[in-house]
């Protein structure tokens, strides 16, 4: 049955509706208009998306409020991939307004300036879409003021961004805004380094967000640092980088400057360090663990730190540079605990003692210097087995499975039957017997995002700035001039230069808080079809 609503001229009719009416699910077609179906969910509604192109070139919104009881869903249609697209490179494909307790599930976005900018919301979900060739950043949450929280970004395709284009800006510059207890998992962020491309971090969470996961992504050929995290200034909890793996980082391949978790990462090649530790904004390295990862670089350091004013814990990990120190410490090594490793390059302003001497051919099953996949760094019977300090083992390791007893040293625990799990290439990382997708933040190990491994998260103080370097973000911001600009237009107007000013604009004039429909949006859309499935 096709129920054909007139918006127009109902409007008196709509705003006497009761707010509780029985949640629904409709269908439209490509060539429909998407954002006027989208503009009249209301809790509990769900909105499937046939496949096809849905061509998208006025300011287009999304301002929604469900509940938990009653999410909003707008999603693919079954083997189907509805495709947004925005042919101007300088307004936004999508404005998230407002997106409580709503979920975007299985659409294409392409073109626009950013992808999907999401202005100021909490619990909004993004799962298997495919964001790409966006004029600038592919997924963005960095308007100055905001505290998102909730947020799940999970098993999402972003990939050949232009200009500063990065995978994802979560956060302000300065602790101008935060992203706080979210989940960023299972994405697969490729190919931000082309030639428009000036920045071009793949994950990048900003000064003063909190309490985030970054679980089992795959990110490579980055312009930048496959993964950019700073300080939480005081914020919250530290964030957790775990379980993921990265190849042709064009910097380091997780950078940090404190308060993090970094934990069971598999890393075969950065132009810089594999993990870097650094000043960065008003954070340099402390409170930071860094346990059980797997590092193999061509050149560089595997591990760097710089400058630490406070406790900094290198445990456990198999850290093998071809070219350089395996572990490096620039500044007060007074701070810095380094036990359980084994590795190729020896150490460098911290003792030689936490780091028993490996090689590359007999401690892995082929793994090479190349910097990029194929490449198995799979532990064979070599210098790994059994080695890590039980004081700072984890409970599982890069595949989810437990860890061994006593415990690898590296990401993986050792099987003799071979790896049990996924095979570092390009695309989503798979686990044994995946059910497809660990999205409600339980993640490998049980874990959530707390700090709840036996390394700790001490701090301490004093140290000097490393005038050695580490890769090319250590002079400062890594954004330079992606946080000053302001987002114009007030009662909605055109998104054009949004992602200009990223932290400063807010949004101007946009609703938040309502999931009705503009006046504007109720006058000129006038008719569109409303299809219940199955009917």
């Amino acid at each position: 049955m096709k129920r054909t609503i007139l918006l127009g001229i109902g409007l008196g009719l709509w705003l006497s509706a009761p707010s509780s009416a029985q949640a629904e699910t409709y269908e439209i077609a490509a060539g429909d208009d998407v954002e006027a179906a989208i503009a009249t969910l209301q809790p509990g509604d769900e909105l499937v998306l046939g496949g096809g192109m849905y061509t998208v070139t006025e300011r287009f919104t999304i301002d929604l409020a469900a509940t938990e009881e009653q999410p909003i869903v707008i999603r693919a249609q079954d083997g189907e991939v509805p495709h947004i697209h925005r042919p101007n490179a300088n307004e936004n494909i999508v404005d998230i307004v407002n997106g409580q307790w709503v979920t975007l599930d299985g659409i294409e976005w392409s073109g626009g300036s950013a992808g999907i900018r999401i202005s100021s919301t909490n619990n909004l979900t993004i799962s298997n879409c495919d964001i790409h060739d966006t004029n600038d950043v592919a997924l963005r949450a960095n308007d100055g003021g905001a505290l998102y929280e909730n947020l799940h970004i999970v098993g999402n395709e972003i990939h050949d961004t232009n200009n500063t284009g990065e995978g994802m800006y979560l956060g302000c510059n300065g602790n101008g805004c935060q992203v706080a207890n979210s989940v960023i998992e299972r994405n697969w962020v490729h190919h931000t380094n082309g030639p428009t491309i000036n920045q071009g971090d793949g994950i990048e969470l900003k000064e003063g967000s909190y309490g985030n996961v970054i679980r089992d992504n795959v990110i490579h050929d980055t312009n930048y640092p496959c993964i950019l995290t700073y300080s939480t200034v005081g914020n919250g909890e530290p964030n957790v980088i775990e379980g993921n793996a990265m190849w042709n980082c064009g910097d380091h391949a997780i950078q940090s400057a404190a308060d993090a978790v970094i934990r069971n990462n598999v890393i075969v090649g950065a132009a810089a360090s594999g993990i870097g530790m650094q000043p960065h904004q008003s954070g340099a390295p402390a409170n930071l663990t860094v346990v059980h990862n797997t590092i193999v670089v061509p050149g560089g350091r595997a591990i760097n730190v710089s400058g630490p004013t406070g406790a900094v814990v290198i445990a456990n990990n198999a850290v093998y540079s071809e070219a350089g120190p395996a572990i490096r410490v620039a500044g007060d090594n007074g701070m810095i605990t380094v036990v359980g490793n084994v590795g190729v390059g020896g150490t460098e302003g911290t003792s030689a003692e936490g780091l028993a001497v490996g090689a590359l051919d007999a401690d892995f099953v082929a793994a090479n210097y190349s910097g990029t996949v194929p490449n198995d760094v799979f532990p064979a019977a070599g210098a790994l087995l059994g080695a890590a300090d039980p004081a700072y083992a984890t409970p599982s390791d890069f595949n989810g499975l437990p860890s061994s007893d006593p415990a690898d040293v590296g990401a993986y625990a050792y099987d003799a039957e071979g790896n049990p799990g996924w095979t570092l290439q390009p695309g989503f990382k798979e686990f044994p017997e995946d059910d497809g997708g660990d999205t409600d933040g339980s993640g490998s190990g049980g874990e959530t995002g707390d700090d709840s491994d036996s390394a700790g998260d001490a701090t301490g103080d004093d140290g000097s700035a490393d005038t050695g370097g580490g890769g090319g973000n250590s002079g400062g911001d890594s954004d330079p001039g992606a946080d000053d600009g302001g987002v114009s237009g007030s009662g909605g107007a055109s998104s054009s230069g949004a992602d200009a000013g990223a932290d400063e604009g807010g949004g101007g004039g946009c609703r938040v808080g309502g999931s009705a429909p503009g006046l504007g949006v109720l006058l000129l859309i006038g008719l569109w079809t409303r299809r219940r499935r199955g009917a």
